[in-house]
């Protein structure tokens, strides 16, 4: 993802790729189970009538993440750096067809400090909640989903992007975290519409999208400035009229499987 972002040379790459593996402290879980979009059992947050049509927030933190029985979601912190750096320095070649350039200094803690601190300052002022993807099972750091723009008043829409590292892609953990993802902010944000756009090129990102209920609305044209070129981008939605409600929880309408 990002031209000359990765740093001096194989120097810096070699010392990512060998950074501290380490232990990594498994989140308290809430106890309130259901079932999640893509039918497994989850841990969910309860919500009133009230948080879904004011728009009352209600950000989960990193000890109570979105979580289903093979992935959880939450804001990123401090001690995800080396996880975060390593796993983003593999996959460079991989993501920089598909991202925006990086900073030069990107992948060092510097760097993910001011990360940090920009998304605690758009998530106070409500502008966008940052996610990082886990597996259960090892509690491996795998992608990102960024919900960002959030409008409020009249619209009550924000829109998503995602990235997975290399070595994770084209196994469903993205359609996974994306059906993990949505009805928390249907049900707990109060957003009304959640938009997408990807390069036209990108057909597993499309396929997230349409197994996640997202519909095609058209072409921008040199929408997003793209690996250091302007764009053009296919543009989707998905409305929260857009979901089901199966005894009172949301799934969505089955569409074949996808693996991305």
């Amino acid at each position: 993802m990002a031209g000359d972002q990765v740093g001096p040379g194989k120097a810096w790459m070699t010392h990512l790729l060998q950074a501290v593996k380490g232990k990594f402290m498994r989140p308290r879980m809430r106890t309130d189970f259901g079932t999640s979009p893509v039918g497994e059992p989850i841990r969910r947050f309860s919500a009133t009538l009230g948080s879904v049509w004011t728009g009352q927030t209600n950000v989960p933190s990193p000890s109570s993440p979105l979580s289903s029985k093979r992935l959880y979601l939450r804001h990123p912190v401090k001690s995800d750096y080396h996880q975060w750096a390593c796993l983003r320095a593999a996959s460079a070649d991989f993501l920089r067809p598909w991202e925006p350039l990086w900073p030069v200094d990107d992948l060092t803690q510097q760097g993910f400090r001011r990360r940090l601190e920009q998304y605690q300052k758009d998530r106070r002022s409500g502008r966008s909640l940052p996610f990082l993807i886990f597996r259960h099972e090892d509690n491996r750091l795998i992608g990102g989903i960024n919900v960002s723009n959030i409008r409020r008043g009249i619209c009550q829409s924000a829109s998503i992007g995602y990235w997975m590292g290399e070595d994770f892609a084209g196994h469903g953990y993205m359609s996974h975290a994306v059906a993990l993802l949505l009805p928390y902010l249907f049900d707990h944000q109060g957003l009304h519409r959640v938009e997408a756009a990807c390069l036209p090129t990108n057909e597993p990102s499309m396929a997230v999208l349409k197994k996640c209920g997202f519909q095609f609305e058209g072409k921008a044209r040199s929408y997003l400035c793209i690996n250091g070129k302007w764009e053009d981008h296919l543009l989707y939605s998905v409305l929260k009229s857009d979901l089901l409600y199966p005894e009172g929880m949301r799934s969505f309408r089955q569409q074949g499987s996808v693996s991305i």
